[in-house]
């Protein structure tokens, strides 16, 4: 730990192994890092879980039937807001691709769609949709895309500036990146604190704030908009409320999602934010 950075607060493992992790402050780029961090082969095992949503297309249990139905919807704006940023259909690169669905709802739009999954059992799940993924973003080198997304992902990369300078060369002149990243500013999150489903140390590696992204991305890129994801305050309350108390459902976590988007309408501070980015040059 460098001098100027300080322990924010300590987090356990509530997905998988139960372990503990810090959550170190970093003024510097105002976000923070959990540490210690798992070596980039040990990271395999702590996304061993069926409850891992992303990787899978579970629609058993509460938690699992909520992602499918509001993921449903926010594919549908995903693809509305790739076609906007660009001004039409082109070439798109989905970093961090889950199951595929986003990309599987971009080709039928028409879209030249390409993507990236570390995951083995997520991207044979992508192949019965007719999308074919590359493991790592090195598969692409050399190669640029008018459209670039992550979608939740940023937060869980090992190495940060690199995949950052990666993503600059990946991106047309003029082109779009969009990143979506959870707020570890929001109310929902200083509510839940060491409950906060968000943190989910330690997949998630980094933890943004609104700045933190601003500072990353500037050097090359402008950013144009920042979007919010209204639906992650229910849905992450739920969990971390999950976590808190064991309960499985709690009207209080919906209103504790409730009351961040409306505490949010005046502070901007969102449980997640969707950041929309332009090439510089």
């Amino acid at each position: 730990m460098q001098n100027h950075e300080k322990k924010y607060l300590s987090v356990k493992d509530y997905l998988v192994s139960d372990e503990s992790f810090d959550l170190i402050y970093d003024p510097n780029l105002e976000f923070l890092k959990t540490f210690p961090q798992p070596k980039a082969e040990e990271l395999s095992k702590y996304y061993e879980s069926q409850e891992y949503i992303s990787h899978t297309d579970e629609k058993r249990g509460l938690f699992s039937k909520l992602y499918q139905l509001v993921k449903k919807w926010s594919l549908q704006k995903k693809t509305k807001l790739i076609l906007d940023q660009n001004k039409g259909i082109g070439s798109l690169l989905d970093v961090g691709a889950g199951t595929g669905d986003f990309l599987k709802a971009a080709k039928e739009k028409g879209w030249q769609v390409h993507g990236t999954e570390p995951n083995k059992n997520a991207t044979k799940l992508a192949l019965k949709k007719n999308i074919e993924l590359e493991s790592s973003l090195n598969d692409f080198e050399g190669k640029q895309f008018d459209v670039v997304t992550l979608w939740h992902v940023l937060e869980h990369i090992p190495n940060l500036e690199e995949t950052i300078l990666k993503l600059s060369a990946l991106v047309k002149p003029r082109g779009t990146l969009i990143i979506a990243v959870p707020n570890f500013k929001s109310f929902d999150a200083n509510h839940y604190g060491e409950f906060w489903a968000a943190f989910d140390v330690p997949r998630h590696l980094w933890h943004f704030s609104k700045e933190s992204i601003k500072n990353l991305f500037a050097e090359n890129f402008e950013l144009e908009k920042i979007e919010p994801m209204i639906f992650d305050s229910f849905y992450v309350s739920l969990l971390s409320e999950k976590y808190k108390t064991g309960n499985k459902f709690s009207l209080k976590a919906l209103w504790i999602g409730l009351k961040s988007n409306l505490k949010a309408k005046r502070t901007n501070e969102y449980s997640s934010h969707i950041y929309c980015f332009r090439k510089a040059k």
